[in-house]
C-alpha cells in the first residue's frame, strides 16, 4: 500500500468541509440552474446528493492531484470502478472510489455500498466494469463522505429564478 498517499490525502481532506459548506453548516452548493436561469432546490434524494459530493470533491483531487505530480484519469462509466485513478510518475496505478452516506444518529450510518463480489474482484486481469485491471492497481483506497441530512422540508417543486 501507498502510505504517503494515504497521509497526503487525510491532510487534503483536513478542509474538505469548506469545499462543499460555508461556516454555518449550509451547502455552497444551492440547486441547479437551467439555460433560461432557473435555479431548481436541491432534492433529498442521496443519489443527488453523492453526485453534488462528487462534483465538488473532483477539483479537490484535480489540485491535490497536480501538486503531487500525479495524473488524474476519471471513469468513463457511472457504474465502473474506481470512481478515479491517479497514475503517478513511475506509471503506478492508485485506485479512488468515492462513497457518501448520510448519518442515522450520533452512532450509526446508512452504510456504504461497495460493489459485488463478482467480475473484477474475482477476475483481477478483467476489464469488464473497470477502468483499468484490478490487480494493475498499486493501491485501492475508498474516499467516505459522511454527512447529516437536514430536518428542514424542502420544497422540491419551488423554481427561483435567478435574473
Amino acid at each position: 500500500m501507498n502510505v504517503g498517499i494515504l497521509d497526503d490525502l487525510r491532510q487534503e481532506f483536513e478542509h474538505f468541509a469548506t469545499a462543499v459548506a460555508v461556516d454555518s453548516g449550509e451547502w455552497i452548493v444551492r440547486g441547479f440552474i437551467d439555460v433560461h436561469r432557473n435555479i431548481y432546490t436541491i432534492s433529498r434524494n442521496t443519489k443527488v446528493i453523492s453526485k453534488i459530493i462528487e462534483l465538488t470533491l473532483f477539483p479537490v483531487l484535480a489540485r491535490f492531484a497536480e501538486r503531487h505530480n500525479y495524473d488524474l484519469i476519471l471513469s468513463d462509466h457511472q457504474n465502473h470502478y474506481p470512481d478515479l485513478t491517479f497514475v503517478g510518475e513511475a506509471g503506478n496505478r492508485i485506485a479512488v472510489d468515492v462513497k457518501s452516506t448520510y448519518r442515522n444518529s450520533d452512532q450509526r450510518v446508512n452504510g456504504f455500498s461497495l460493489g459485488s463480489f463478482t467480475g473484477y474482484f474475482r477476475q483481477r486481469q478483467s476489464t469488464r466494469n473497470i477502468r483499468f485491471p484490478y490487480d494493475s492497481y498499486s493501491t485501492h483506497l475508498v474516499l467516505g463522505i459522511i454527512y447529516s441530512r437536514s430536518d428542514n422540508a424542502v420544497d422540491e417543486q419551488r423554481i427561483y429564478s435567478f435574473r
